[in-house]
């Protein structure tokens, strides 16, 4: 609420060749209900928010003391360079092949698929992913996307080392 003050009158004389100053009148505004406004729309809007879930990719790590053994002939290994050129090969005599980045997802998917038809319908594919340690962080992101969309669920992400850069490429 808001009151006003009315001014008090003096009784002082009259005269003199002064002008009496005017008598400023208090006003007193009670902050009170806009207080209690204020908080409700608070509460109301911390109450109505729907806060986004956190976009985290869920990861399995298998424990140290597990060594897992996987015939060669049942990994795909794509190695990434740091200048975006993408190889994939399965097994060590087959030499790394050229593959586009966008075609990555279907590689996958096509080798997945020719692994289940030699296994008799159950895949035992494992791809195993090779970055360079000086590669974009996001060369490493996008791939992991291109893996979540091909429903891939066994893969391993490893450094691509100099030394095998050097022997596999010679660059």
């Amino acid at each position: 609420m808001a009151a006003v003050n009315a001014p008090q009158r003096s009784s002082g004389k009259k005269g003199g060749g002064f002008r009496k100053k005017k008598a400023r009148l208090g006003v007193h505004i009670d902050m009170t209900p806009m207080v209690d406004v204020a908080f409700l729309l608070l509460i109301f809007f911390m109450v109505t928010t729907v806060f986004r879930s956190p976009q985290t990719m869920e990861l399995n790590i298998p424990a140290e003391d597990t060594p897992v053994e996987i015939a060669e002939s049942n990994v795909l290994v794509i190695r990434m360079l740091e200048d975006g050129r993408v190889y994939w090969n399965i097994g060590e005599d087959m030499t790394p092949e050229p593959v586009e980045f966008k075609e990555v997802q279907k590689l996958i998917l096509d080798k997945d698929k020719e692994n289940a038809e030699t296994h008799s319908g159950e895949s035992k594919l494992v791809t195993l992913i090779k970055i360079q340690r000086t590669s974009p962080y996001e060369q490493m992101v996008n791939i992991m996307d291109e893996l979540q969309l091909g429903k891939v669920d066994r893969f391993s992400i490893t450094v691509l080392e100099e030394q095998e850069v050097m022997e596999v490429f010679g660059s």
